[in-house]
């Protein structure tokens, strides 16, 4: 029996369902001479299409769990973004609302555990998933909890599990940060120990995205979504401090913890062996930054980007090394100081003013563009729209979108249809004391797009890949 062929007809990106059926109608047939039929040859990983690039397995991992010498960028401690599987219940901008929501939450689980308890008394055999209420307005149910349940598990509400997180780009909520409440925490106890640890992470798009590779640098608890099922690499990670006797002063302290470098020895000693002893672990962390940000080396390795965690080369010449460290530290300042609103704008907001005098009328329904043609201009409120908002800006895209684009989608009122739990980003403005603060956010960010966009129009051009040196393991 001879070998099957595989024949590929390409119709084009980005098609909604019924442009797709159409497009096959159209043909009729697969005989149709009309469709230029690929021959596909796969490869040794079982790509078909988008094959990878060769050069890319040269590179140094960004990680590695699997080799445990960490001949990698990065230690083994790094993690996925923060997963909860209810995300109405344990985010919004409102902290006495989620408090509120997480603790109506907490009760009702509690008071469906008693009641399984003395079910169980009575009928041995019962089953959690006989028993328990699924009220979506009450409780979410997903196994960890059934298994709490299961072993009558108590669960209490706890104040220091509430921080702030980085939901999406560009925009931090309150979340509820509990093992017992989220369903998949990960690594990030270790990033983020307390709501006031100090880090910065390197969040990128996980294994298997269907969209374009991008990057977002953050310094809050990042969502598994803020990059498609995000992998987050730390400046930091934090242990906690063994206590086997502790002194007066341990026990005054005991929830202090050990700082640890994300970037492993591995590569600072292959750096400082290309670029000189004054190169730090920092150094190289923001070089790591401003790399993953080279358009060459995104569109070289797009389809490699997609199917794995980034792999990155040393570069040939020390000037580069310190133009992509110098980058990424700017780009770094960009992104974790988007809500920075001391710099000028790039966009001129009309209507704030009313005779001479801020009118106060800030809030927020839902932005939207004019029309699908123009996005020149915002529609911010009844009131207020955004105007000459330069092109350039929409070329910053992350995780599929442009970061102006994700403001606009983010910053809405939204009721979650199963919970009814509302999210007004409104009641943020409140909670940081400025009325102003969602058109502000939007203006920053459509500067900050033009930087960021400026910035990487800087970085070394093409070639770098070329001459960069490849891994020495």
């Amino acid at each position: 029996m001879s070998k099957a062929k595989i024949y590929y007809h390409d119709i084009g990106d980005y098609l909604n369902r019924e442009e797709k059926l159409g497009i096959i109608q159209k043909f009729g047939s697969v005989e149709n001479p009309e469709m230029d039929w690929q021959l596909l040859q796969p490869n040794e990983h079982g790509d078909w299409l988008n094959l990878r690039d060769d050069a890319f397995g040269e590179f140094i991992p960004i990680g590695d769990k699997v080799d445990k010498s960490s001949n990698a960028f990065f230690n083994q401690i790094y993690s996925r973004g923060l997963a909860s599987a209810r995300d109405a219940w344990c985010y919004n901008s409102l902290k006495a609302g989620l408090e509120s929501n997480i603790q109506g939450f907490i009760n009702f689980y509690n008071e469906q555990r008693e009641a399984f308890e003395s079910e169980r008394k009575l009928r041995p055999k019962v089953k959690v998933a006989e028993f328990v209420t699924f009220d979506s307005t009450r409780i979410t149910w997903n196994r960890g909890l059934k298994e709490y349940l299961e072993k009558n598990k108590p669960v209490h509400f706890e104040q220091k599990c509430v921080t702030v997180g980085l939901y999406r780009p560009f925009f931090k909520q309150y979340v509820y940060f509990s093992r017992d409440l989220n369903d998949m925490v990960y690594q990030m106890p270790k990033l983020f120990p307390t709501p006031t640890t100090e880090n910065r992470v390197i969040c990128v798009s996980g294994v298997g995205a269907s969209k374009d590779f991008s990057t977002l640098m953050t310094d809050s608890l990042p969502d598994l979504q803020l990059q498609f099922n995000g992998q987050c690499f730390p400046l930091y990670y934090y242990e906690e401090r063994a206590k086997a006797s502790p002194s007066l002063f341990d026990a005054a302290n005991e929830n202090e913890h050990i700082r640890r470098d994300g970037v492993s020895d591995f590569i600072l000693v292959q750096a400082r062996s290309r670029y000189g002893d004054r190169v730090s672990k920092e150094d190289i962390f923001y070089y790591v930054y401003g790399f993953l940000h080279s358009p060459d080396y995104r569109i070289r390795f797009s389809s490699d980007l997609k199917k794995m965690l980034p792999r990155l080369p040393l570069v040939e010449v020390p000037a580069d090394f310190w133009k992509f460290s110098k980058a990424g530290r700017l780009l770094a300042d960009l992104h974790i100081g988007y809500d920075d609103f001391n710099k000028a704008p790039s966009a001129e907001a009309i209507g704030v003013t009313v005779s001479g005098e801020e009118s106060g009328y800030f809030h927020v329904e839902k932005m939207r563009f004019p029309s699908k043609a123009d996005k020149s201009k915002i529609i911010f409120n009844s009131q207020i729209v955004v105007e000459n908002i330069p092109a350039i800006a929409y070329e910053y895209q992350v995780n599929g979108k442009s970061a102006i684009e994700w403001v606009m989608e983010r910053y809405a009122i939204t009721t979650h249809k199963d919970s009814g739990i509302k999210n007004d980003p409104n009641d943020w403005a409140a909670e940081v004391g400025n009325p102003r603060y969602i058109l502000d956010l939007l203006l920053s960010v459509i500067r900050l797009s033009v930087e960021t966009v400026e910035v990487v129009r800087g970085l070394p051009g093409s070639g770098f890949v070329e001459g960069a040196v490849a891994s020495p393991i």
